[in-house]
């Protein structure tokens, strides 16, 4: 076994910008001196002797034991991901899911109250409204954007606060702030997804939250390559997150942490472009005939605007847009793509486009998805980093058939 010597120890990284620290935090390097991070492929560690085993499984002596929560290449992602939210931990999950999953359940129990906003990941919804409710925690979905709604939910029961900022798939922005001061006079937590601006764009800890969650599958990775999620927070908090995936194992394996932290070496260059070129289509997507309305919080006239333009530094990759029809029309626009992927991923290279109410959000009710702004004629794009005008081209190959 490898000696791990450090490379860039975090107190020499204090003050850094976001940009080093998406290359440089978290970097070990062996008696081997590779510069690249090495790939830590074991399932187990040997020890020296058995004073040292027993002190590794008990805590007192820091150190690998099993890669199921201990491994150097998932560590070194972590405590970057954790740099670049200014958080004081971080917690690697098998995906964004897992993170979620985590993050419940080791802050919640039988009894408990739970408010989240109706406009996040279909499958967030199903976690809190069918899997955590059949084990006794209570859940109220609100407005992402009514305070009041928030504020009327809280009980003294309620234990965490659950928001996506912007949302998915209608770009609506939480005040973090004011979610945070709410959900603190109750003592409860704020737990927000940063999965579509990542901390290139947004730092929620730094308005507030309490911990912060991300689906790394995304933006961390860039390029749709590996399943990931992230959680990351106080050190107290990510403790009892820690406790959970040691225990119940939705661990993140160590080539694909690997590859995540070649993704966060690019991100806040991705994350502008992605920025940039959703921003181009938007406004182009707004003149076509046959395009009803865009959803996209860098446009002006989205309700959101103001509120994202003053905690976010950019607003995103990541658009929707509602076609002149219904159902029928916007298939139409997805059959006719010849360019972009008709995925319901997001945050690669590679430009994506989905029909929600049939997909991302089909597992919810009608009249959740209708709750929720999920209509039949809406289309979500995570914008890419092709060419704009190509993108253009393609779209118009089926919104010109309508």
């Amino acid at each position: 076994m490898t000696e791990e010597l450090p490379l860039n120890p975090l107190e020499f990284l204090q003050g850094a910008e976001l940009d080093t620290l998406a290359v440089r935090a978290g970097q070990v390097r062996s008696h081997e001196g590779e510069h690249g991070e090495p790939i830590y492929t074991t399932s187990s560690y040997v020890f020296k002797n058995a004073a040292e085993a027993a002190a590794r499984f008990s805590g007192e002596q820091p150190g690998n034991v099993y890669s199921r929560y201990t491994n150097p290449t998932v560590r070194t992602f972590e405590q970057r991901i954790a740099a670049l939210e200014g958080a004081e931990a971080g917690v690697a999950a098998a995906s964004g899911m897992a993170a979620i999953l985590s993050t419940c359940m080791a802050f919640l129990q039988a009894g408990d109250h739970v408010i989240c906003s109706r406009s996040v990941f279909g499958t967030t919804t199903v976690l809190f409204t069918k899997y955590l409710q059949k084990f006794g925690v209570n859940v109220d979905l609100v407005s992402l954007t009514d305070l009041p709604q928030w504020k009327n939910a809280l009980t003294k029961k309620t234990r965490l606060l659950f928001a996506e900022t912007p949302s998915n798939p209608l770009s609506d922005v939480a005040d973090i702030a004011k979610l945070a001061a709410i959900a603190h006079s109750q003592d409860a937590l704020l737990v927000i997804d940063n999965c579509f601006c990542t901390p290139a764009l947004q730092q929620p800890l730094a308005l507030g939250a309490d911990i912060v969650v991300h689906s790394a599958t995304k933006y961390l990775d860039g390029q749709g390559r590996c399943l990931g999620g992230a959680v990351v927070g106080k050190k107290e908090h990510m403790d009892e997150v820690l406790g959970f995936i040691r225990t119940c194992g939705p661990t993140m394996s160590p080539f694909n942490a690997w590859v995540f932290l070649k993704g966060l070496e690019t991100l806040r260059l991705r994350m502008d472009a992605h920025s940039a070129n959703a921003l181009q289509l938007a406004l182009w997507l707004q003149v076509q005939p046959a395009v009803e309305h865009v959803y996209y919080g860098g446009l002006k006239d989205h309700p959101s605007h103001a509120l994202a333009k003053k905690q976010q530094r950019a607003f995103g990759g990541v658009l929707s847009f509602t076609v002149r029809g219904g159902r029928e029309e916007a298939w139409k626009v997805l059959d006719a793509i010849r360019v972009i992927s008709h995925t319901a991923n997001l945050g690669d290279a590679k430009s994506t486009i989905v029909h929600p109410a049939t997909t991302t959000h089909g597992r919810l009710s009608g009249e959740d998805r209708a709750a929720a702004g999920i209509t039949e004629n809406l289309i979500r794009m995570a914008v890419g980093l092709e060419s704009v005008e190509d993108l253009k081209k393609d779209l118009n190959r089926g919104l010109s058939l309508l």
